[in-house]
C-alpha cells in the first residue's frame, strides 16, 4: 500500500509531465505555424519570379527587374533552407518526445492506480 505523500509525489511527477507536454505542443503548434506562413510566402515569390521570366521573355528585361529577380531567387532559397533544416529535425525530435512522454504516462498511471 503506498503511503498519501507517495500519491503526492506522483500526482506532482503526473503534472509536470503534463506541463512539459503542453509546452512540447505549444512550441510545435507555433512552429506549424511558421511553417505555413514560410510555404505562403515561398507561394508569393514563386509567382512573382514567374511574373519576371515571363516579362523577360516578352523583353529585353530591365537591370531592376534583374536585380528583382536575384533578389527574389536569394530569398527562395533562405525560405527553402529554413524549412529544410528546422522543420525536420524538429518533427523527429518531437515525435521522440511524444513517444517517450506516453511511456512515461503510462507508466505514471500503472503504478499510481496499483
Amino acid at each position: 500500500m503506498s503511503s498519501p505523500q507517495s500519491g503526492n509525489t506522483q500526482e506532482n511527477e503526473l503534472e509536470k509531465i503534463l506541463i512539459e507536454v503542453e509546452t512540447s505542443l505549444l512550441k510545435l503548434q507555433k512552429r506549424h505555424a511558421q511553417v505555413k506562413q514560410d510555404l505562403k510566402a515561398r507561394s508569393h515569390l514563386l509567382e512573382r519570379q514567374q511574373e519576371l521570366k515571363q516579362q523577360q521573355k516578352d523583353k529585353s528585361i530591365p537591370q531592376p527587374l534583374k536585380t528583382e529577380l536575384r533578389s527574389l531567387q536569394q530569398e527562395l532559397d533562405g525560405l527553402e533552407l529554413t524549412l529544410e533544416s528546422v522543420l525536420l529535425p524538429d518533427i523527429f525530435w518531437q515525435v521522440v518526445r511524444f513517444v517517450f512522454l506516453g511511456i512515461a504516462i503510462g507508466w505514471f498511471l500503472h503504478i499510481w492506480a496499483t
